[in-house]
């Protein structure tokens, strides 16, 4: 690296770091005076207030808004330079402008692979602690509303509960049927099901068991029997946001277990499994495409070309959002949803690039 590519890219990590605290400041404003009254409501302590939610919030943030942040550095930074006819000096002493992308990628990569390692490991444990503070002091108490559940808990087992109170970890109506083929081979009824936190197992009350095979049907009965379900309270608690609180091998195994069960919802852990490969990605085609079109000195001022790096920065958000929320719905493969802005932003980085020759010939 030349004294030129460590002055880009020290300028351009330092823009980047800047332009965060201020948004990230903004936001966190913002988000106080929304929750305030919640905080004053249910008298959230001051120190869980700082500590357990807005330390964890900030850096949620902070990479939630990595890629616009980065593509708004990369225009700001550049768009300075160009003012200052830098850019100009540097691509007559000889410097090409793939050579001059070279600190800018090189810097974009830094921050998609910190992003990547924070996306999948450290921020899901952060949202943890945030996010169960947003249940206890901000959300409404959650109650488990479902009715007649049907759950695939096993390749050959299934279990229904008529309904289920979290609040006590019980259970209403409750069957397990073993099928092989189309074949019932056998059955547990019982009045309910109670969870034993002591012993990690449920406890099955007034139950009957009726097993069949090709001979004969038997039929056992008792009051009370402990048994180990795939089966746990968490499975009845809120979901709210809980794709966020997941690590990468913890998201992998919760959707394998929704997918197991033939449960609904998998299309929203599939989006956040697949998102957080395309935004490191993001972060460097955006980073390319902010310094093709900000290279060129403006006459408008650089003001003009860092508002059009924030509306481009909020297209790209808008589009993502949008072919998220189609995906959601079913109507779109979570992956071409996730990858399609990014491949649409690389084309029209090539394109910028190719339609805008004298950039290459200043």
């Amino acid at each position: 690296m030349k004294l030129l590519d460590w002055y880009i890219l020290k300028r351009f990590l330092q823009t980047y770091i800047f332009v965060v605290l201020v948004i990230v400041l903004v936001v966190v404003m913002i988000d106080y005076t929304e929750k305030v009254d919640n905080f004053h409501k249910t008298h959230a302590p001051a120190n869980e207030i700082l500590w357990d939610y807005y330390l964890n919030f900030v850096p949620y943030w902070a990479n939630y808004i990595s890629p616009l942040m980065v593509f708004i550095a990369t225009v700001f930074l550049t768009s300075r330079l160009a003012a200052r006819t830098e850019i100009i000096a540097i691509l007559s002493s000889g410097v090409s402008f793939i050579r001059l992308l070279f600190p800018y990628v090189l810097g974009a990569s830094v921050l998609a692979v910190a992003t990547y390692f924070m996306v999948n490991y450290i921020i899901p444990k952060a949202n943890k602690t945030r996010i169960g503070f947003e249940i206890k002091y901000i959300n409404d108490a959650f109650t488990y509303s479902g009715r007649n559940v049907h759950l695939k808990i096993a390749p050959k087992t299934y279990a229904y509960l008529e309904s289920y109170t979290n609040a006590s970890n019980t259970g209403y109506k409750f069957t397990l049927e073993r099928v092989e083929g189309n074949q019932l081979k056998e059955k547990l009824s019982a009045d309910r099901i109670e969870w034993d936190a002591k012993k990690k197992k449920w406890t099955v009350y007034e139950y009957k068991i009726r097993t069949i095979d090709s001979l004969r049907e038997t039929l056992t009965s008792g009051a009370r029997i402990d048994t180990t379900l795939n089966l746990k309270p968490d499975d009845f608690d809120s979901d709210f946001n809980l794709y966020e609180t997941l690590t990468r091998p913890e998201l992998n195994q919760h959707i394998d277990l929704l997918q197991s069960r033939g449960a609904d919802g998998v299309e929203t852990y599939l989006l956040e499994k697949y998102s957080r490969d395309t935004r490191p990605f993001a972060i460097i085609i955006l980073t390319v495409i902010g310094v093709i079109m900000s290279a060129r000195k403006s006459r408008r001022g650089v003001g003009w070309q860092v508002a059009l790096g924030f509306f481009l920065a909020f297209t790209y958000l808008l589009f993502f959002m949008l072919a998220k929320g189609i995906a959601e719905s079913g109507n779109l493969n979570p992956i071409v949803a996730v990858w399609l802005p990014n491949a649409i932003f690389a084309g029209i980085g090539v394109l910028l690039y190719n339609t805008i020759p004298k950039i290459r010939q200043l």
